[in-house]
């Protein structure tokens, strides 16, 4: 069946903060001058906002430059950070770190701690009033080019095809959306831009990417509770030394006076032992004495998780590709250690807008963006990954002396001595490749959840309202299926059965002990529970796994996350 074709002057994949912050742009731009310029966004969730996770204490100067009177527009940002606390945890006390002596840089007052979800809910009707069209729904599957191999817009996935891979009665072809030039904000590791970058050969010279993975809950709690504006972070156990990661606690008040709380877990994905689950590390911190009070009295309301760039300066690849550019976290503008990368999302999606109208402006179509590069390296974005660029790499030599030296580093930077540390440290290798053989690491006795501050993974997919069209071909797939048993559970004990926080991986048949032994185990994939997070992409040590978009609008829908 043929598939039916509509043209724009852009499209945009992916309806987060850079992909909104573009198409906002674009209509801005072309009202300012009187021009009518189409802009097509395509959204893989099944609304704006279904598949955005984040903390979120958000740093609202790219929002301020896109929409300066979002104010007064009612942007759901209404609770201002009002006292910062820095913790270092062992597995029964606490030390907080006096404000006076970390970097100003993580100062955090004046930012507003909100749903980052509901903050694209509401980008997505500024975007729609201004005529963008917007699909969710639509997964985003296939590059389209032209006969000089220049990127000439993308192709959704067919509708309605079953897991024998022949079209049923549901049956919908997907469609042609063709452009002069395709923006890719698919966020962090998205499947169209790890092939693009590939295709073109922008990381050619680049640092390979760093990420973690970030788990969340969102909790009503007692009013006893309840600080609006407090926000917590914290170094150290359940983790040990030699494992990068930290915690978030977020007190704000929703719309209807609701008194929440965010909690959540990072996990730096270059972990060595193989026996980590983050999952568990996570629910572990909140029964922390220091923590587990804050919860006592509260219910549970959601659950998430999502991979984060880690990697910084040294790992953003070159965005500018013959018919388009890549922006936001799909080509990974997070700043670590502030636990911050939408002001950066928003602002690298405006820069490419500008780009793009100045070529449509100029009767250009399918060429090469070159002057987003340049225009990202003199803006504010690069000064604030800058700052902050040895600080990742710097945890190689562990939790003390990397904090010891990344804090330096900011510090000198805030003083205005940053001439003083000019070199900048590498990222040495892909995550993928850190684990240890599991025979030469620790196991980890995980307690068991109490159903009550802590709780089983098939619970908590539950509340992320994850839902897959059961009858669709597996979006998660093995490019040689020997290699579970034979390489994973041989000599890492299976990792993929606890890297994963939503229990889409599993060993099952006789022998559940791993080791060479177990022959007679399988692999199984229960694609259905996947939230969409990219964990397994990032992680598998032989990258094995193939994920790639599901049927439109499958995947976790995230309410106020």
């Amino acid at each position: 069946m043929t598939r039916e074709s509509m043209d724009y002057d852009v499209v945009i994949v992916g309806g987060g903060p850079s992909g909104l912050a573009a198409a906002i742009r674009l209509k801005q731009l072309a009202a300012a001058e009187g021009r009518e310029v189409s802009v097509c966004l395509l959204e893989k969730g099944s609304e704006i906002g279904a598949h955005i996770l984040s903390g979120a204490v958000i740093d609202p100067r790219g929002l301020t430059e896109l929409l300066p009177d979002w104010r007064t527009e009612g942007a759901p940002l209404t609770t201002t950070v009002a006292e910062d606390r820095f913790l270092v945890l062992s597995k029964d006390k606490a030390w907080r770190i006096p404000s006076a002596l970390l970097p100003p840089l993580m100062n955090n007052h004046g930012k507003y701690i909100a749903s980052l979800g509901n903050l694209c809910r509401w980008l997505g009707q500024r975007a729609e009033a201004l005529g963008v069209e917007i699909y969710p729904g639509f997964a985003a599957a296939e590059v389209l080019t032209d006969e000089r191999g220049a990127v000439a817009g993308v192709a959704t996935g067919d509708m309605g095809i079953g897991k024998d891979g022949r079209p049923t009665a549901n049956h919908q072809p997907g469609m042609e959306l063709r452009a002069k030039y395709t923006l890719f904000a698919e966020g962090c590791r998205g499947s169209l831009s790890q092939e693009l970058m590939k295709r073109y050969n922008l990381r050619d010279g680049i640092d390979p990417q760093k990420y973690g993975i970030g788990l969340k809950e969102l909790w009503q709690v007692d009013a006893a509770k309840h600080q609006p504006g407090l926000v917590v972070h914290s170094q150290g156990w359940p983790l040990d030394t030699r494992t990068g990661g930290g915690s978030f606690v977020y007190h704000y008040t929703g719309d209807g006076g609701d008194r929440f709380v965010s909690v959540g877990f990072v996990v730096h994905l270059n972990y060595r032992n193989p026996h980590l689950a983050p999952y568990e590390e996570f629910q572990r911190f909140k029964t922390h004495p220091a923590i587990r009070d804050t919860f006592a009295g509260g219910k549970r309301l959601a659950y998430g998780a999502r991979a984060i760039n880690e990697g910084g300066l040294q790992s953003v690849p070159r965005l500018a590709f013959p018919g388009g550019a890549l922006v936001g976290c799909a080509a990974g503008f997070v700043n670590l250690p502030r636990i911050k990368g939408s002001h950066n999302a928003i602002k690298s999606g405006m820069l490419a807008a500008e780009s793009a109208f100045a070529a449509l402006r100029a009767g250009r179509a399918h060429d090469t963006l070159d002057d987003i590069d340049g225009a990202w390296r003199k803006s504010w974005v690069y000064e604030d990954l800058w700052k902050v660029r040895n600080v990742k790499p710097g945890l190689k030599w562990g939790l003390w002396a990397g904090t010891a030296h990344g804090g330096t580093h900011m510090w000198l930077n805030d003083l205005g001595l940053g001439k003083l540390v000019p070199w900048t440290l590498r990222h040495e290798k892909a995550d993928h490749e850190s684990l240890a053989p599991a025979a030469e690491m620790p196991r980890i006795d995980y307690p068991k959840p109490d159903g009550v501050l802590t709780f089983d993974r098939l619970s908590s997919v539950f509340l992320s309202n994850t839902n897959h069209e059961e009858n669709q071909p597996a979006h998660l797939t093995l490019r040689d299926a020997s290699v579970p048993v034979n390489v994973n559970l041989a000599l890492y004990d299976g990792p993929e059965q606890r890297y994963c926080p939503a229990g889409v991986y599993e060993f099952v048949g006789a022998d559940a002990t791993g080791g060479q032994g177990a022959k007679d185990q399988r692999l199984q994939i229960n694609a259905q529970n996947c939230v969409h997070c990219k964990t397994c992409d990032i992680k598998d040590p032989r990258q094995n796994i193939r994920w790639v978009v599901p049927e439109g609008g499958g995947g976790p829908v995230y309410p106020g996350m």
